[in-house]
């Protein structure tokens, strides 16, 4: 007979039945039969603070709510504070998750035809509605608005003098572009735009003209919500 959840928490994983061992389990019936705690405890691989990796992991998915958006978002130095995590195990559930987020995004970018807002929503939030930072992208897109190519100009706060024309418009005019559409996330979850958001907008656009390749909107990514130059008439 297993444990009890209560017992199990508290035991080091060296002292459960084999069987009922996270790692066993996992190779027995497959990753989708753990549950998160046991998961992040596999991450964890030890305990620490006199504590089992499974009472670790939970006390660390209970500082974010059960939430891994929260978790995700919480940099490697929040997650090192949790007794028996440290900043080595905290360094390794920030690119586990890190993982994941590629693997999300992975593949199904390139080709994707971007005609509306909430397609390029769709394409880009999984990656930047989460990040402690902001990012600033460039969506390079072909005659029939498909995603050529992704270009990530800068990445940390935004500003007009680090968004240059000739790094956004370089790689578009070696592809042949016919349009771009500017991305990025703001961290704080609100995407309305700032005056520096709109300098760069009109900066970029001045810049589209003249090159025959035109800025096709600007989208801001917040937490569950965006905003669009195009839509609010502001390009």
């Amino acid at each position: 007979m297993p444990p009890s959840p209560d017992r199990a928490n508290t035991l080091r994983i060296q002292e459960l039945p084999e069987r009922d061992r996270p790692r066993e389990r996992l190779r027995r019936l497959g990753p989708e039969a753990l549950s998160a705690p046991e998961l992040l405890a596999l991450l964890l691989g030890t305990g620490g603070a006199g504590r089992s990796a499974l009472l670790v992991a939970h006390e660390v998915l209970t500082r974010a709510d059960g939430s891994f958006r929260r978790l995700a978002a919480q940099p490697v130095a929040q997650l090192a504070q949790v007794a028996g995590v440290g900043p080595a195990r905290a360094t390794a559930i920030v690119a586990a998750l890190e993982l994941g987020r590629r693997l999300a995004t992975e593949g199904r970018d390139m080709g994707v035809p971007l005609r509306s807002p909430s397609d390029v929503v769709a394409a880009y939030a999984p990656r930047l509605e989460d990040l402690a930072v902001e990012e600033f992208h460039v969506a390079v897109l072909d005659v029939q608005h498909r995603l050529e190519r992704d270009i990530l100009v800068t990445r940390g706060l935004l500003n007009s003098s680090l968004v240059h024309p000739r790094e956004v418009f370089r790689a578009a005019v070696a592809e042949r572009a016919a349009g771009v559409v500017l991305v990025h996330n703001h961290p704080s979850g609100d995407p309305s735009p700032s005056a520096e958001d709109r300098l760069v907008t009109a900066q970029l656009a001045g810049a589209g003209e003249l090159l025959g390749i035109p800025v096709l909107d600007h989208v801001i990514v917040g937490r569950g919500r965006y905003a669009s130059f195009r839509e609010s008439g502001l390009l």
